[in-house]
This record gives C-alpha cells, sequence and structure tokens, in this order.
C-alpha cells in the first residue's frame, strides 16, 4: 500500500494512514444542507474529499465513501414553508442542483449517499442507547437533550474545555435543558410544522436533532468504528465533537481514527458564507468560468489553507491550466499504462502521500509540461496526462479546452486574452501550426484577432 501520512485534527499531527481493515477504507463526509444552491466553499469541502477519494482509489485501497444529505431541518422547514411546498419537494429540486454542480465539477459520486430522512429508526435507537447510559434526558419542555458533563473527554477534537465551554454559557429561560452547554437530540413537535416532519418516539412526536443524524447514518454504514471522518472546518464545533460524545457515548469505544477538516475559502478576509451574504454560487461561478478551471483553481490551494476566491485568482488558474493543456497540443502519449516507479509519477505520488499536497502535485505536472514542452516526449506527455487525471484534470483535448475556456456568450475577454498569449508563445516557439489553430479557434468563437509586426495588439468580436 501506499505511504499515505494525513493531518488528523484529534490528534493535531500528520500520522501515517494504517486502515483498520488491511486494504479497505471507510470514509464519512458531513454534506449539504439542501434548501438553497450550493456555493464556492460548498465545493471547496466536496473538493477536497473527491480528491482524497480518488487518491486512496489510486493508492490501491477499496473505498467506501459516504457523504450525507441533511434533509431534515430548521432552515429546510421554514425556507419549504415560505415556498408553498413540501419538504421533500423543496430537497429533491436541491439535491438535484447539487449534484449537476459536482457533476460540472468533476466531483466522482460517493460509494453512498445517505438522507437524513431514511435513517430516523437508527436515530432514535442511538438516543435510547444514550437514555440508558444517562447521557440523555428528557426535558421538561418535550425535547430529549445530551448531557455533556456525563461523556468524560468532552473538547478532545476542538481542544475546548469544560471550563473555557463555561465561561461562555449563558442563561435561556425557554428551554429545558438542565445545563447550558447540553444539546438536542430529538425535537418536540411544535403545532405550526409540517405534519411530514413528525416522527413517533417513546418521547412523543419530534423530529432528529442534527447531530445525531450523522452519527445514527455512519454507525450505520460503516459501523461503530471506521477510518475516515470529514467535513468543513467549521463543523470541528460543535458539530463533530458532538458526534464523538454521542458515538463513543453510545458505544463505549473509540468512533473514528482520522479526523480530517477542510479550510475555508474567503472573500476580502472574510469566511465565505450564506449569512454573510459574501458567497458565490456554483452555478453562478460556471456561467463565467470554465468548470475545469473552477477545479484547478481549488486544487491550486492545500486543502487544509484558506482559499481565497477572486476573478483575478480564478484568471490565473484558467491561464496556468492553459499552459498544461498547450504543453500536450500535438504531442500524442506513447500508449503505455502509467508506472509508478517512473520518477516523475514518484514525485507526484510523494506529493500526494504528504497529507494530499495538491500544490506540489501540480507543480511536478508543470515540471512535465516543461519537459514536453522541450522534448515532445510520448513518455513525458503520458505521464502528464495520466498524472492529472488522476485528480481530475487534462481530461479533455487541447481544442476542447480553449473551445469551452474562451466559450460563453461571445467569449469572456480574459479567456480571450489568454488564448492570445498562448498564440503569441506558439509563434516564438515557431509553432506556426499551432499559432494558426488558436487563431481558428478564436475565429469560429467570433473572435477577430488584429496582427501588426509587434504581435496582436487588439481584437475584436465580429
Amino acid at each position: 500500500m501506499s505511504n499515505l501520512k494525513i493531518y488528523n485534527t484529534l490528534a493535531r499531527d500528520k500520522q501515517t494512514f494504517v486502515p483498520i481493515e488491511p486494504g479497505k477504507v471507510r470514509m464519512y463526509v458531513c454534506g449539504m444542507t439542501i434548501y438553497d444552491y450550493c456555493h464556492i466553499g460548498h465545493a471547496r469541502m466536496m473538493m477536497a474529499f473527491d480528491v482524497m477519494y480518488r487518491w486512496l482509489l489510486a493508492s490501491g485501497y477499496d473505498v467506501t465513501y459516504a457523504r450525507n444529505i441533511t434533509d431534515i431541518d430548521d432552515k429546510i422547514i421554514k425556507r419549504a414553508v415560505e415556498n408553498g411546498e413540501t419538504i421533500s419537494q423543496l430537497t429533491t429540486r436541491f439535491t438535484r442542483y447539487m449534484d449537476e454542480d459536482t457533476t460540472a465539477l468533476g466531483i466522482l459520486p460517493p460509494t453512498l449517499v445517505p438522507r437524513a430522512t431514511e435513517y430516523v429508526p437508527q436515530m432514535l435507537a442511538l438516543i435510547e442507547k444514550l437514555e440508558a447510559r444517562d447521557l440523555a434526558y428528557k426535558g421538561e419542555d418535550g425535547d430529549v437533550n445530551y448531557a455533556v458533563r456525563n461523556f468524560e473527554g468532552y473538547g478532545k477534537l476542538s481542544g475546548k474545555s469544560l471550563d473555557d465551554l463555561r465561561a461562555g454559557e449563558r442563561v435561556d429561560v425557554n428551554t429545558g435543558k438542565r445545563d447550558p452547554l447540553d444539546f438536542v437530540l430529538w425535537k418536540a413537535s411544535k403545532k405550526s410544522e409540517p405534519e411530514e416532519v413528525k416522527w413517533d418516539s417513546k418521547w412523543g412526536k419530534g423530529r432528529p436533532g442534527w447531530h445525531i443524524e450523522c452519527s445514527a447514518m455512519c454507525s450505520a454504514l460503516l459501523g461503530e468504528h471506521f477510518d475516515i471522518h470529514g467535513g468543513g472546518a467549521d463543523l470541528q464545533f460543535p458539530h463533530h465533537e458532538n458526534e464523538i460524545a454521542q458515538s463513543e457515548g453510545a458505544f463505549g469505544h473509540q468512533m473514528v481514527n482520522y479526523w480530517v477538516h477542510n479550510g475555508f475559502v474567503r472573500v476580502d478576509n472574510e469566511k465565505m458564507s450564506k449569512s454573510l451574504g459574501n458567497f458565490f454560487t456554483i452555478r453562478d461561478v460556471l456561467k463565467k468560468y470554465d468548470a475545469e478551471v473552477v477545479r484547478f483553481f481549488i486544487l491550486r490551494a492545500h486543502y487544509r489553507s484558506p482559499l481565497n476566491y477572486s476573478d483575478a485568482h480564478l484568471d490565473d488558474a484558467r491561464g496556468a491550466l492553459t499552459r498544461l493543456y498547450t504543453a500536450l497540443d500535438g504531442v500524442e502519449g506513447d500508449g503505455q499504462p502509467l508506472d509508478w516507479k517512473e520518477e516523475n509519477a514518484a514525485r507526484f505520488a510523494e506529493a500526494m502521500d504528504d497529507d494530499f499536497n495538491t500544490p506540489l502535485a501540480v507543480a511536478a505536472l508543470f515540471e512535465l509540461a516543461t519537459e514536453v514542452n522541450k522534448s515532445k516526449s510520448p513518455v513525458a506527455a503520458r505521464q502528464l496526462k495520466a498524472l492529472a487525471g488522476v485528480i481530475g484534470l487534462l481530461e479533455r483535448t487541447p481544442q476542447q479546452f480553449r473551445q469551452a475556456a474562451v466559450g460563453g456568450e461571445g467569449g469572456d475577454d480574459a479567456a480571450i486574452d489568454a488564448a492570445i498569449v498562448q498564440r503569441a508563445e506558439a509563434k516564438k516557439a515557431r509553432n506556426f501550426a499551432e499559432s494558426d489553430k488558436i487563431r481558428a479557434d478564436l475565429l469560429a468563437q467570433g473572435i477577430i484577432l488584429e496582427d501588426k509586426p509587434d504581435g496582436t495588439t487588439n481584437w475584436r468580436r465580429a
């Protein structure tokens, strides 16, 4: 197997990955709460774990990858009521939109996609286990809550102690909690809520709290103890901390070996989020930029680091991806399978084994592109295309990419400028066939270049 090391949030260190069962990996990732379009922050999270999934498969592991859908939640109920539609109508529609967005970005479908509403019986069984262990109780308001102070080790994932949490306590007179730190496992139904969000239980009609949903789904699908659990950094506390309390409290042993969290997308030094109103939906971004450009933009940053979103960074990513495609233009691979013992492949693998270090892996691709540009080597061309394919890049022909990158309604100005720069580089390298091809591709898009002795100084739309 591989020499993979993963940064484990629980250990606060990179650790050598050793699966519980040799040759097999079980991974659970907290997915979307489905009531609106996915934004670039969501794309970053799903992309991070898509790359991990791809690399685990490339490393020879048999991977069971579950990414859930939260289809019952306060926000979902509120939006459905506002829209005058059922919960299932709302969540079915936005699940379809999410699938369209992820497909466009080249994100592979997980092995399993559980919906929270399909696992309510498992949630109720888990709450009963917690109640039997004196870790759950029914409050005066009808909600069933988790007794945080009864679970030894609460805070080990986030590094928060009960003393720290106690300092931030607030008194809420409208709660049946015995302690402000306790969190809800089962919410008692309200008369104003739709009937479709009311389930029968020994504690009365109600619906599950958010945290218990994931504990029930991951244990039902992957077992009480599995390899990797992931999600965005914002889920580390309280969601994942509460999952540990629930699952380990119910089963009496370790839940997960490696906890993995991706970094935020930032806009003007603030986290991108719906609550701040500074988010960009995936489909709005894809109206302006080719999906592979967006994918490349995300992969150029390490999954744990902040990702700064801007048109300028996407424009730069488009130019860089264009250079990789240009290297392959007119150079066919040698038709051989990828050999991980080859120097370039080994360098790529070393990067990916270092906590999925895509920036270093991309750097290895550019080194190969330089080699292809110089030597026109079929071996290097094959390595470039095959290695890029491992992380979902360079899967089209250069001409297909050029047409897509320039595409849109009449073409995007920055993409046209990037193609002109690419053409200038081809002419400088005396690759006149490539230069003519780029000019013809642009003309097919309705873009007319105005050449002068000192180069292409202007262009116009036909």
